[in-house]
């Protein structure tokens, strides 16, 4: 019976429901394809870094430069080119992988500009729902001239339902954004510590070659 209903009442929100439907689908499918992204990322970076700077100070740099040409992820590819810099001025170290790492950071907002997209098109698709269901009511009233409450209806119902889908779509989807925004600048923090700490271990500052 609930399904029933749910069901006119996507119906009964007119072709408008069709598209904050779909931004509602592609809202979540952004938010979990990022948290498990995310999650991967932080999981693979602490687990590389602990590797890697075991070997570094027991100066097996190259050693630690083929475990991370084999792993194809951010935290290998910075720790690439700090290995390759190794005994390099740690200026020069830090310089080079910042370079890398800052083309590697901007992988990581990849869709929340979409995602934030969604968030400011969903209401508006409710709002064009809402203007195309008053037109229709009025269509309607004129057509027919004053009578029951019936003449109306169809229309207004129409309004409110898009209205309502797409701010319910619109809501959870911006709180979405702030968190895989924040889990992103948190991730960024962290790829950043872990990268000085190798920087700090490779540099010429440590005598390694």
């Amino acid at each position: 019976m609930a399904n029933g209903t749910l069901l006119d009442i996507f119906y009964k929100g007119g072709p408008l429901m069709y598209p904050i439907f779909l931004c509602s689908i592609l809202a979540f499918a952004i938010f979990f394809e990022r948290v498990w992204t995310y999650w991967g990322i932080q999981r693979g970076a602490t687990s590389l870094t602990l590797e890697i700077e075991t070997l570094v100070r027991k100066n097996h740099v190259v050693e630690a430069l083929a475990i991370c040409r084999s792993r194809r992820t951010m935290m290998s590819s910075i720790f690439v080119v700090a290995l390759n810099a190794a005994g390099l001025p740690r200026d020069q170290v830090k310089t080079l992988v910042e370079e890398v790492g800052s083309r590697h950071s901007a992988s990581l907002d990849r869709y929340l500009g979409l995602l934030g997209t969604i968030a400011t098109i969903s209401p508006l698709l409710g709002l064009l729902g809402t203007v195309l269901g008053m037109i229709r009511a009025f269509t309607q009233l004129s057509i027919e001239g004053v009578g029951s409450p019936a003449t109306l209806g169809g229309g207004i119902s129409e309004a409110l339902i898009t209205t309502a889908t797409g701010l319910a779509v619109a809501i959870p989807t911006i709180l979405l954004h702030k968190y895989l925004t924040s889990r992103s600048d948190s991730l960024t923090n962290k790829v950043e510590i872990y990268a000085m700490q190798m920087v700090d271990l490779v540099s010429a500052e440590q005598n390694i070659s």
